[in-house]
C-alpha cells in the first residue's frame, strides 16, 4: 500500500510539473523573423547583416543559432547577468518581443564560417567526440550534437561554424567563472553554466584552442 501510495503521489507531482512546463511553452513569445530583420539592423555592424561575423573573430556568428539561446542571452545582457559592457547598451532598449523577433531572424539565416586548423583537428575532434575520461571531461557532442547543431529541447546552443577565437575566449571565461554573474532581482544564470565552469576548468589552454578550432570547421 505504501509503495502504491508513493507511486500515486509521484505521478501526481509529475503531472503537475508537466502541466506547468506546458503552460510555460504556450506563453513563450513567438518571434517574427521579418520584423526581426529590421530590428537586427544595428546588430549587423558587429555580427554581420545575416549573422555571419566577418569583421572581428571575437564577435560571434549568430546565423543558424537557436532562437531560444539568442533571446535568452539578450535577456541576460539586459539584466547584466552575462558580462559584456558593449552588449549591456545594445540590449538595454530591447523588450522581450524585440528579443524574440531578432532571435527568429538570425535563426533563419545560413551559418557560414572558416575551416578548422588541420593541426588541431586530431586533438580537438577527440575531445569533442569522446571527452577526456581520465579527467572527467564529457564529450562536447553529448550536449552540443555531433555536428555542433545544439540541442534545443535540452537548451544547449549550436557551436557549428563559430569563430575559434570566440569559442576559445568563452572557454577561458568559463574556466575563470567570469562569463556570468549573479545580479540581485535578476534571473540566475542557467544551470548548464555550472557544468561548463567545471568542464572548462579541467581543460588546458592547448585543449581549449583545439576544441575551438574543431567546432569552427563543423557544419
Amino acid at each position: 500500500m505504501k509503495i502504491r501510495f508513493a507511486s500515486v503521489v509521484f505521478a501526481t507531482v509529475l503531472s503537475g510539473l508537466t502541466a506547468i512546463h506546458a503552460q510555460a511553452a504556450e506563453t513563450e513569445l513567438v518571434g517574427d523573423a521579418k520584423a526581426g530583420a529590421t530590428k537586427a539592423a544595428t546588430c549587423g555592424a558587429c555580427h554581420g547583416v545575416t549573422g555571419v561575423s566577418e569583421v572581428n573573430p571575437e564577435w560571434p556568428n549568430l546565423a543558424g543559432q537557436s532562437h531560444w539561446y539568442i533571446a535568452e542571452q539578450l535577456s541576460y545582457f539586459k539584466s547584466q547577468v552575462r558580462a559584456n559592457a558593449v552588449m549591456y547598451g545594445m540590449a538595454a532598449a530591447l523588450e522581450p518581443q524585440d528579443m524574440a523577433d531578432v532571435a527568429a531572424y538570425f535563426e533563419a539565416q545560413t551559418p557560414k564560417g572558416l575551416e578548422a586548423d588541420p593541426s588541431q583537428v586530431a586533438l580537438g575532434g577527440k575531445i569533442y567526440r569522446s571527452g577526456i575520461a581520465a579527467r572527467g571531461v564529457p564529450a562536447c557532442m553529448a550536449c552540443h550534437g555531433p555536428q555542433g547543431m545544439g540541442n534545443g529541447p535540452a537548451k544547449w546552443p549550436a557551436l557549428r561554424a563559430q569563430h575559434d577565437t570566440y569559442v576559445y575566449n568563452q572557454l577561458k571565461s568559463y574556466a575563470a567563472k567570469t562569463k556570468y554573474t549573479v545580479v540581485e532581482g535578476a534571473p540566475k544564470p542557467p544551470e548548464r553554466v555550472d557544468m561548463m565552469y567545471t568542464i572548462a576548468g579541467k581543460l588546458s589552454d592547448e585543449e581549449m584552442k583545439a576544441v575551438a578550432s574543431y567546432v569552427q570547421g563543423l557544419r
